[in-house]
């Protein structure tokens, strides 16, 4: 590889707002991050699955659905 050409590369710190941290590859040597999968709704299983179904409920009512 060329020297002038790439980046540096480092081992990255990733730093979460819940305190959660973790090591990966990047040019930057600290990344800091708002939500990652230790704290994200999703990966954690609490979702609001009534607020999926109110979503859902409308849908049905607006378009004529059957249940």
């Amino acid at each position: 590889m060329k020297a002038e050409t790439h980046p540096e590369y480092y081992q990255a710190t990733v730093t979460c707002n819940c305190g959660n941290t973790f090591v990966t590859g990047s040019t930057k040597p600290e990344i800091h991050v708002e939500i990652c999968s230790k704290c994200h709704p999703f990966y954690t299983g609490t979702q609001k699955a009534a607020q999926a179904r109110g979503r859902i409920d409308r849908f049905n009512k607006k378009y004529g659905v059957k249940a």
